[in-house]
C-alpha cells in the first residue's frame, strides 16, 4: 500500500510531499522535492533497543571520533547506547584465564536477565551485510526488545559468558583490533538498517 501526503506549510521538516511505504513496522519516508532528511527517531520502532559492551575504553580520538559518527546516525532508527567496561587493574600480572575469568565477571554485571547477548567472537557465523541486514530484520519482526552485542578482551571470553550469550557473529576471518572492531561493528548495524529501510546507502 503507498499513501501519499502533502506536506504543510508548517511542517517542521519542510518538503513537498512524502510518500509512505507500508506496512507500517516498515515506513519509508522519501521527500520528494529533491532532498533526503533524517529526522530524529524518524524511523525508531520504538521497541528494540541495541547495546554494543565493550570491555576497555576507546583509546584512540580518530576511533571515538568514528564511533559518535555512526553512533548518531545508528540512532536514527533504534535507540542505541556504547558502554565501556574499565580495563581490568594490574591485568599484567595475570595468566590469561585470570584475565578472562574477571572480564567475564564485570560482562555478566552488566546484563539483565531479559538481554538477548550476542558475542563477537571468531569463531561466530559470518555474514555478508545483506545477510546481517536479514537477521536484524528477523529480531525486529520477532519482537525482540533488549539486544546486548559484546565485544571482549584481547583474549576471548570466559566460558560463563559463552554459557550466557545465545549466539556469536564474526565480522571477518581477519582480525581487527577490538578498538578498530567497535567501528567497524557500528557501521555494519546502521549499514543494516539503512538496507532495511531502503535508504541509498549500500551498493551491491
Amino acid at each position: 500500500m503507498e499513501i501519499k501526503i502533502a506536506a504543510p506549510d508548517c511542517c517542521k521538516y519542510r518538503a513537498t510531499s512524502l510518500t509512505l511505504y507500508l506496512p507500517p513496522r516498515f515506513w519509508r519516508i522519501d521527500i520528494l522535492d529533491g532532498k533526503r532528511f533524517l529526522p530524529p527517531d524518524i524511523f525508531n520502532t520504538g521497541q528494540m533497543k541495541i547495546t554494543l559492551l565493550t570491555v576497555g575504553q576507546t583509546e584512540r580520538g580518530w576511533i571515538a571520533d568514528g564511533l559518535k559518527i555512526y553512533s548518531a546516525r545508528l540512532s536514527h532508527f533504534v535507540p542505541f547506547t556504547v558502554r565501556e567496561i574499565p580495563d581490568i587493574r594490574n591485568a599484567s600480572s595475570l595468566s590469561r584465564e585470570q584475565v578472562k575469568t574477571k572480564e567475564g565477571e564485570m560482562i555478566l554485571k552488566n546484563l539483565k536477565d531479559t538481554d538477548e547477548v550476542i558475542l563477537l567472537d571468531e569463531h561466530g557465523k559470518e555474514y555478508s551485510s545483506v545477510e546481517w541486514a536479514g537477521a536484524i530484520g528477523k529480531k525486529l519482526d520477532a519482537g525482540a526488545r533488549d539486544l546486548v552485542f559484546v565485544i571482549g578482551g584481547p583474549y576471548g571470553f570466559s566460558k560463563e559468558v559463552y554459557g550466557r550469550s545465545s549466539g556469536l557473529i564474526s565480522m571477518s576471518r581477519m582480525t581487527f583490533s577490538h578498538q578498530m572492531a567497535r567501528v567497524i561493528f557500528t557501521e555494519q548495524l546502521y549499514r543494516a538498517f539503512t538496507i532495511i529501510r531502503g535508504l541509498p546507502y549500500h551498493h551491491e
